[in-house]
């Protein structure tokens, strides 16, 4: 089964990006790209997106510690 989810989900799931932000990285490879789903109404996938914060998460003990 295929859930698409809102900007305000991605809100609701800790993802607090501007719309102009997250186009940037969906431009640059590093976001889910949105589905059209009318005009001016995007939404994401939530598998996507998951998988967008489990990459996330994994990552973080890959990087340096910044302070």
């Amino acid at each position: 089964m295929t859930v698409l989810i809102s900007f305000k989900d991605l809100r609701d799931r800790g993802i607090h990006f501007s719309k102009m932000h997250i186009n940037r990285l969906v431009k640059e490879n590093k976001f889910p790209a949105p589905v059209k789903i009318g005009k001016g109404t995007n939404a994401w996938l939530e598998s996507e997106i998951e998988q967008y914060l489990a990459d996330c998460i994994a990552r973080r003990g890959t990087q340096p510690a910044t302070t």
